[in-house]
Order: C-alpha cells, then sequence, then structure tokens
C-alpha cells in the first residue's frame, strides 16, 4: 500500500473543512474510504440501510446548518440514497454524497463488474448540483472547493463525487492537502437595491415573504420587517425566524385563503429566498397564487428568479447580504406600530376550516415538555397541520418531508441526524405508522450511536389520507389497508424504550422521560384517541 492514498487524504481534507460526522455502511468498493477514518477526528455513524444514510445527512444539514456527508458504495448503495439526494435537492440542503465506482479502465464498459451500471454519474446527476468522477488524485482538493463552494455561495443541494476503485488507493502524497479558501455568496447589485427601496417607500401595504434561503438571515429579516412595518409570511423551511410572539409575524401559510387574503391586499411584496412552489403556496390544490402587488425577489439563484412568479424587481444575491444592504437604504425603523393586518389575519388562520384545535393541543404538549424542541416531520396528517399551526421558537427547529420532494420513511434518520448536529436539543420525529414502517430499523442505528431521540409514531392503521383521496374520488380502495405491526414491542426488541400513551398528560410525562434517556424512545400514538373527529382530508 502507498504511504498516503487518496483515500486517506479525503478524509484529512474533510477534516480541514470542519466536518465531524460521516453517515455511511462500509462495502467492499469502500473500505479504502475508511483506512484513514478510523484514526481521525471524524465520528462514522452506521445506519441500517443507504437511505438512512442520506435522511440523516439530510437532517443533520438541516438542524446545523453545515453540510451533511455520507460515504455509499457504488451501484446499489449509491441508487438506494437517491430518494433522499431528490428530497435534499427540492429543498436546497447541503449534502456531499461519495461514493465508489468501478476502476478507470472497466467504466462504460458493461462487462459485468460488480455494482455495475452504464453510467452512474449520469444517473445521479439528475438529483444534484453536480456529479464528479475524479480521474486523478491531484484533482481532489479543487473538486472539493467546489463542492463546498456550492454548499456557501450558490443555491446549497446534494454534490456527488464518485471515486474508481484505482483511483481511491492510488499515491496521493505528491498532493498538497489543504482546503481552498471559502468562496463567500455574492452580494446584490447596488441599483436593484436602490430600485428596490424606492418602490418600497411608495407601499401602502407592504408585505413580506421568507423562504427557507433565509434561513441564516433572521436579524436582518427581522430588521427589514420592522423598518417597513410589514407582515411577514414564512414558509414552512422559514419557521422560526420570526417568532410568534412578535407582532409583525403572521404565521399560518400561504397555501392558506386567510394568508393569501393578505398578500392578495398587499400593494408591494418583497420575496426574499423562496421558489413559490407549489408545495408552500398551493398546498391545499386550490390554484396558482395570484399577486396584484408589486414583486421584488431576492434569491441567490438567478435562474430561481425567472421561475414561478415573474417579479417587477429581481435582486441576484445572499439573503443575508441583500436584506442587509436593502435595510441599510431604507429610513430607520419609527416607533413601533400595531400592524392590524397581522391581527386580523392571524385571527383568520384561526377561524379556517383548516385550523384543528386538537391538534394544536397536541402542538403545544410538544413543546411545552421539551423547550428548544427540534420537531422532524414526515408525510403525516398531523405534520398537514403542522404547515400553518406550530410555531418553533428560532429557525432550524422545525422541518419536514412532506414539502419539496414529499418522500415517506424521512423523519425516523432524518430526527437522528439533526440530534447529531444539535446535541443540545431535544429532537422528536414525527411520522406516520405507514411511512415508519419505510426506516423503523434506524431504530437500531439510534441505539448503537446513542441518540436521545424520540419517535411518535401517529398511528391511524394504514395509507389514511390516501384512502380518502381515493374514496372521495370514487376510486375502491386499494393497497391502503395494511395492518401495522407491533410498534412498542418492535422497538424494545431493538434496544428502545417504547411506550403508548392514551391521552395528552401521559404524553408529556413520556415525552419528559425520554429526553432524559440515552437511547431512542418510541412512542406510539393511536389517532382515535388524540383526535374526537374525524379531520376529514386535510387538502
Amino acid at each position: 500500500m502507498t504511504a498516503v492514498s487518496c483515500g486517506e487524504q479525503l478524509v484529512e481534507l474533510l477534516e480541514d473543512y470542519g466536518v465531524d460526522t460521516v453517515f455511511g455502511i462500509p462495502g467492499n468498493h469502500t473500505v479504502q474510504l475508511y483506512r484513514g477514518l478510523a484514526g481521525s477526528s471524524i465520528r462514522h455513524v452506521s445506519p441500517r440501510h443507504e437511505q438512512g444514510a442520506g435522511f440523516m445527512a439530510d437532517g443533520y444539514a438541516r438542524a446545523s446548518g453545515r453540510p451533511g456527508i455520507c460515504f455509499l458504495i457504488s451501484g446499489p448503495g449509491l441508487t438506494n440514497a437517491m430518494t433522499p439526494m431528490m428530497q435534499a435537492l427540492a429543498d436546497s440542503i447541503p449534502m456531499l454524497v461519495i461514493s465508489a465506482v468501478a476502476a478507470r479502465h472497466q467504466l462504460g464498459m458493461g462487462e459485468g463488474h460488480l455494482h455495475e451500471l452504464p453510467n452512474q454519474n449520469a444517473l445521479v446527476s439528475q438529483c444534484s448540483r453536480f456529479s464528479h468522477t475524479l480521474m486523478r488524485p491531484d484533482e481532489l482538493p479543487r473538486v472539493l472547493a467546489r463542492a463546498f463552494a456550492v454548499f456557501s455561495s450558490e443555491r446549497p443541494g446534494p454534490v456527488h463525487i464518485e471515486i474508481p476503485l484505482d483511483i481511491i488507493t492510488a499515491d496521493a502524497g505528491h498532493v498538497l492537502p489543504q482546503r481552498w479558501p471559502p468562496c463567500l455568496p455574492a452580494s446584490a447589485n447596488i441599483e436593484a437595491i436602490t430600485a428596490a427601496r424606492d418602490l418600497l417607500l411608495t407601499a401602502k401595504n407592504p408585505c413580506v415573504i421568507a423562504g427557507g434561503g433565509a434561513v441564516e438571515a433572521g436579524a436582518e429579516l427581522r430588521a427589514l420587517v420592522e423598518q417597513l412595518n410589514a407582515p411577514l409570511v414564512n414558509t414552512v423551511n422559514a419557521k422560526g425566524l420570526l417568532p410568534g410572539s412578535h407582532p409583525l409575524a403572521v404565521g399560518g401559510s400561504p397555501s392558506l385563503p386567510s394568508v393569501r387574503k393578505l398578500l392578495g391586499e398587499s400593494d408591494v411584496i418583497l420575496a426574499v429566498a423562496t421558489e413559490f412552489g407549489e408545495t408552500d403556496y398551493d398546498m391545499l390544490f386550490v390554484g396558482d397564487l395570484q399577486l396584484s402587488a408589486k414583486l421584488v425577489r431576492i434569491d441567490i439563484d438567478a435562474q430561481q428568479l425567472c421561475r414561478n412568479v415573474r417579479p417587477d424587481i429581481a435582486i441576484c444575491g445572499d439573503a443575508k447580504l441583500s436584506l442587509k444592504a436593502l435595510s441599510a437604504a431604507l429610513p430607520a425603523a419609527a416607533e413601533a406600530e400595531i400592524c392590524s393586518r397581522v391581527a386580523e389575519t392571524r385571527a383568520a388562520i384561526r377561524s379556517e376550516t383548516h385550523y384543528h384545535s386538537e391538534f394544536q393541543a397536541f402542538f403545544d404538549v410538544l413543546q411545552a415538555s421539551l423547550p428548544g424542541l427540534v420537531l422532524v416531520g414526515d408525510s403525516t396528517l398531523p405534520t398537514y397541520y403542522a404547515v400553518w399551526q406550530y410555531e418553533p421558537d428560532g429557525p432550524r427547529q422545525y422541518f419536514h418531508s412532506a414539502t419539496g420532494g414529499g418522500t415517506l420513511g424521512y423523519a425516523i434518520p432524518a430526527a437522528m441526524g439533526a440530534r447529531l448536529g444539535r446535541p443540545d436539543a431535544p429532537v422528536v420525529a414525527l411520522i406516520g405508522d405507514g411511512s415508519a414502517q419505510f426506516t423503523l430499523s434506524e431504530l437500531a442505528a439510534g441505539v448503537a450511536a446513542g441518540l436521545s431521540v424520540t419517535v411518535i409514531i401517529w398511528n391511524n392503521h394504514g395509507y389514511s389520507e390516501i384512502k380518502q383521496g381515493m374514496v372521495a374520488s370514487n376510486i375502491v380502495p386499494v393497497g391502503v389497508d395494511i395492518a401495522p405491526p407491533d410498534f412498542v414491542a418492535v422497538a424494545r426488541a431493538m434496544g428502545c424504550a417504547g411506550e403508548s400513551p392514551t391521552d395528552l398528560e401521559a404524553l408529556g410525562r413520556a415525552l419528559q422521560a425520554a429526553a432524559r434517556r440515552n437511547v431512542p424512545t418510541l412512542l406510539e400514538v393511536d389517532q382515535s384517541l388524540f383526535i374526537s373527529k374525524p379531520a376529514g382530508q386535510w387538502y
């Protein structure tokens, strides 16, 4: 073996970039990546499936703000992780996926080598910002620099680097294992900032919308809405940027009729780092958002400024820097005024047919029992109501898979990753009984890693929402009445704690007890015991 292989240098470079955790399952094609891992400062977490690795990396990134890292074998290991990569791409989550691939002389030959795909790079390029095949050890520092530049200065998302088997073991002793200088995000054009300022100064009923790309700009966003005395509407990934107690925080969701009414009555709207996608703006499937207001859009991605909703002024730049520049161009905030538009909209949200008081009581118990909670949702009934009813204490404390990719099985492994990314915070996964069966085995990974994560399984005994949709469309339900296992018994068999609280008081006690354990706790919640009336179709 060489003194310093390319695989060993990869680990050294990742350490230099501040990576502290890698999610992966070793295989014959990646064992050489692990040669340098054992002696490094990087923690390795072994999920029970590569899909779990990807979701853990996603949850880690969302909770911590740092990219999640995966080590995966070629072929099935990588294809198993493509669903998490799709989810991360849809929600602009930084993720670095490093995989093996066949030796260079075998690529594209179709000779039946282990894990061989005709073109692995082309396949993964469809769910990543870019996919690169490392053809020489000398390329490694530059390609990693490109990946981390995407994470820090562009619209983030997954990046894939595949390393041929003969390159993983190749001598890299001649390559300087040094990270490139950090690539900082672009600031906004001063002419665009000036034009936006002039338009906002004419507004009588301004409004601000924040998307997930503004998650690092909470202070700047708050300063600006206070200067404008403008209501703030947030999408799911921007929850917590303004606390619900703030007089300008609308809450709810831009999908709700009451919030759409607020937007429709505004004369100038500033939209910050939001794509205006269906899963945030038309979750109730009532039709595209119609805006009569003048629209200013800020986004780090120039192409995104040309999608979905046409702006009157397009500002291409980092949300934090752009908001700071715009705030500096505007007059200082006057004495705080009561914004009746916010109060009226918040009251209207609570009178909507889509608002459910029993779900609100459920959310209130979660937050009262676990201050500072990070709640990780899946595509399950309470998560849909959380879109417009759950208000976290701060940013990066609520996220789910019901938007963007809309995958199932996300919450359990993503919560594990979130706990590793935010070890100071209590973490709860909220998942349905159908979704839970996709990734239930990751409880064992949580036990092995000693993770204090609470998994709440919302049990309505099958794919309840899909069944309701079938019935509403006069389709005989097929494939939706799946019998759930004894979740508590399964959890205990894997070394977790498990119980089935029967009311909110018992749930609160169980949550507090779970937070004191150093293994996951599964709490099975039977919907019929917590919801006294049928919730109906959330959509």
